[in-house]
């Protein structure tokens, strides 16, 4: 009897570390909303890493979170660090491309839980009377990352948060 169900453990995590290894070797998370505003008005919000308090949706998980700026106040070359708990984590933000009012382009480093490097990239369209917005991260999928995607996929894990932080900018947009 413990022969089979130590069989029936053993094949259960054959498969799953299967199934990981055959999860893709790279992800990309993206979400957009429409903006009643001119990206002149939108694009300083996400430019100026000082300004993501009013719409990022991590800011306010952890109101003891350290906070560090370095480099420029704005644009490429700035620089986001931040320490808090286990809701946001550690880690580090530059922006390594700026072209206003269209694009911001920023290397994403995440410390803790889980050391990652990843791409984030804002695009601002012109839209009617507006503009639209697309928040896209994209990167490599390492094995825990494979792993964890056999039982939530990143675009279920992160989507939300975009979502969540594309509405809050609109709010601070259209004010």
């Amino acid at each position: 009897m413990l022969k089979k169900i130590a069989i029936g453990i053993v094949a259960v995590v054959v498969i799953i570390l299967g199934l990981a290894l055959l999860q893709p070797n790279s992800f990309a998370v993206s979400r957009s909303i429409a903006i009643k505003a001119p990206a002149e008005k939108i694009y300083p919000l996400i430019s100026d890493f000082h300004e993501w308090g009013k719409w990022s949706p991590w800011e306010g998980l952890d109101p003891n979170m350290k906070r560090t700026f370095t480099g420029p106040a704005s644009g490429a070359g700035a620089v986001y660090s931040w320490d808090g708990n286990d809701a946001v984590g550690a880690g580090r933000m530059e922006i390594t491309g700026a072209q206003a009012p269209s694009k911001v382009d920023i290397k994403l480093d995440f410390l803790k839980p889980i050391a990652s490097q990843n791409t984030t990239v804002f695009a601002l369209q012109p839209e009617g009377d507006g503009t639209k917005v697309v928040w896209t991260m994209s990167g490599p999928s390492s094995f825990m990352t494979k792993l964890m995607g056999v039982f939530v996929s990143m675009d279920k894990m992160i989507g939300p948060d975009f979502e969540k932080g594309l509405a809050s900018m609109k709010a601070a947009a259209e004010k």
